[in-house]
């Protein structure tokens, strides 16, 4: 596996999915791959968090 450039849904800034994230990824079983960058993720988690 190799690092991908990936483009986040959100807010359109590219974000590098690591070898390691990609192996973890498939250590827990997760088959699509991200669609937000870090800060996007960790946003939309926080917001869920509120209500």
């Amino acid at each position: 596996m190799a690092d991908k450039t990936i483009v986040c849904k959100d807010c359109s800034k590219e974000f590098i999915f690591t070898e390691g994230e990609q192996a973890f990824y498939a250590e827990k079983g997760f088959e699509n791959e991200p669609k937000r960058c870090p800060d996007c993720r960790r946003a939309k988690k926080n917001q869920s968090r509120e209500f």
